[in-house]
């Protein structure tokens, strides 16, 4: 079979001949294109904010505990990012070296540290990222609660369907 071209299928599915399967096709190009422009936003945030994608994890993850009020470990962060503790502890350093992040004793463990994200921090993912998000939400707040409930749902299903795709061996 020849590889198709554009005209004839998107991606790797066939448009196909019946009317369920042109708008599953034009579903799931919706959603490829939706996530090449949060892949390419996020790679403009990186770069304007020089940083890793991994240093924007942890800030995100540090912004959201501490507004729960909880304490992140190094070893929590590593654990969250999947990476070794050395990895974590080169990320910290970085972030601490750029006034993003500052590592503090413990409470009540006097061997610990936590490691919290600076005022700095804050300001700026604000800056660079509320914007964007306000935008985003005027996107979706006039939807009626079917057509929230319909995205929600096939959301969902799809992240059902790419969380059953088996690690490679």
């Amino acid at each position: 079979m020849p590889f198709p071209d554009s005209t004839t299928a998107h991606y790797w599915y066939r448009d196909g001949d019946d009317d369920r399967q042109r708008r599953a096709v034009d579903v799931l190009q919706a959603f490829r294109l939706y996530r090449a422009a949060e892949l390419a936003m996020r790679r403009r945030t990186r770069e304007s904010m020089s940083m890793g994608e991994n240093e924007l994890l942890v800030l995100r993850y540090l912004l959201k505990a501490q507004g729960e009020g909880r304490l992140v470990s190094p070893s929590e962060l590593a654990r969250y990012l999947a990476v070794s503790t050395a990895s974590t502890t080169a990320i910290i350093d970085r972030l601490e070296k750029s006034g993003h992040i500052v590592r503090q004793p413990h409470p009540t463990d006097r061997r610990s540290i936590h490691v919290i994200a600076t005022e700095k921090s804050d300001h700026e993912v604000r800056d660079t990222l509320g914007p964007m998000h306000a935008r985003m939400m005027e996107a979706v707040r006039d939807m009626t609660p079917e057509e929230s409930r319909v995205v929600i749902e096939c959301l969902s299903r799809l992240q059902d369907a790419v969380d059953q795709v088996a690690p490679h061996e």
